[in-house]
């Protein structure tokens, strides 16, 4: 299964108890509300719908939309 920019920008506001068009995408997640424990649920989430190669840092070292975005479509070009 491949995780679409919409089922991404769903997951991401649903930990944050937002709707997928409220996040802003340039801005750093944690000033919207993420934290490390919901990080960890994303990467768990999305590892559970085949993407192996996720992991925290990829996610943690730069919080936002954009980024993650880049990174599920990169990891599921293989």
């Amino acid at each position: 299964m491949k995780i679409t920019d919409e089922q991404a920008l769903a997951d991401i506001a649903d930990l944050l108890y937002l709707e997928p068009g409220d996040l802003d995408h340039e801005a750093d997640l944690r000033d919207q509300g993420m934290d490390s424990v919901r990080v960890m649920e994303l990467v768990e989430t999305w590892r559970g719908a085949g993407v192996m190669g996720i992991d925290y840092i990829m996610l943690a070292e730069d919080q936002r939309v954009t980024h993650w975005l880049t990174v599920l479509r990169r990891l599921q070009e293989t």
